[in-house]
């Protein structure tokens, strides 16, 4: 039985672990995390055996004599008072200084990434670059990445497990989180705050590169989006309107796309992005969910809703 629980705990099963971090940032909250379980486990393991001790060597018998009244001892008490106040202070400098830690700003190098919180899905602007992404944050290894977040809507929760702790994203507020990936790969991140009907649907995705070759991406991309040659708006069309018409522009929760004649005028697309449908009798409406896009990822959009929802593919 405890081969099989343990085997639950594989990042290979779960990857979206914050126990195995690969960050310094996560290394920072995971060293917190471990001082505050050792001192838990000293003071469990204190408890439960005068617990224990006193169960058996103090239990009651028929013939034992009424207890002996006492009402207080004063250094016991005092006792009892220092001591958690003394594992609380040692608890708390560890998790103080990681707060002034993960809250200090990340010095001039610093990569500069927004990430702008919809719903239900994330957009990464890359402002140096002109580079947009749709759920996908493509960041070099070993360089500090900071990221000056907010929401277009309501309030969400940044959260890649394996680099950073959890930061809320909030409408009209800028919040920031920065870390230094020390492994390459793609790892999984998530919205930790409940925003909506699809909010376990609001995934995202952390891909860390070598320098060299993110700078490649990066330059890359930034030709391909100028151009209107890259994936822009597949993906944004897979984050940002799949989650309620369907990946085949079916209308799982909103409107049907497929063949849907209103895809044919670009201003009719544009509009209906950036300020949505009220609702009617029998139709759910739609929020604003591109109000904030710059006009390359609408114009990305429209031309992957139309090649592939009105043209046929």
């Amino acid at each position: 039985m405890l081969a099989l629980v343990l085997a639950g705990c594989s990042p290979e099963r779960y990857p979206q672990t914050a126990l195995l971090p690969l960050s310094d940032f996560a290394r920072i909250g995971d060293h917190v995390q471990d001082q505050t379980f050792y001192w838990a486990v000293g003071v469990f393991v204190l408890v439960e055996g005068a617990l224990l001790y006193a169960i058996f060597r103090f239990r009651g018998r028929p013939d034992d004599p009424e207890p002996k009244q006492v009402h207080g001892n004063t250094t016991v008490e005092i006792i009892w008072t220092i001591i958690p106040a003394l594992i609380l202070a040692f608890i708390a400098v560890p998790t103080v200084k990681g707060i002034f830690l993960t809250n200090a700003r990340p010095g001039p190098d610093a990569l500069r990434i927004e990430v702008v919180g919809h719903q239900w899905w994330w957009e990464f602007r890359y402002p140096e670059a002109g580079v947009v992404t749709a759920n996908e944050l493509v960041i070099p290894a070993g360089r500090t990445v900071e990221l000056i977040q907010h929401s277009a809507d309501v309030i969400h929760s940044f959260w890649p497990p394996r680099f950073a702790g959890k930061r809320d994203v909030f409408p009209g507020r800028e919040t920031r989180l920065w870390f230094k990936a020390d492994s390459t790969g793609l790892y999984p991140g998530q919205c930790a705050e409940f925003c909506g009907i699809q909010h376990a649907e609001m995934k995202a995705t952390v891909e860390a590169m070598p320098a060299a070759e993110f700078e490649d991406w990066l330059a890359a991309e930034a030709r391909a989006q100028e151009a209107g040659t890259s994936n822009l708006g597949a993906e944004t069309f897979a984050g940002a309107c799949a989650k309620c018409h369907g990946l085949a522009g079916q209308g799982d929760i909103g409107r049907r796309l497929q063949g849907n004649k209103v895809l044919s005028n670009a201003k009719t697309i544009e509009q209906i992005v950036r300020n949505g449908l009220p609702p009617r009798p029998g139709r759910l409406g739609m929020p604003p969910v591109g109000k904030d896009w710059e006009e390359r990822q609408l114009t990305a959009l429209t031309a992957y809703l139309q090649k592939e929802f009105l043209n046929g593919g």
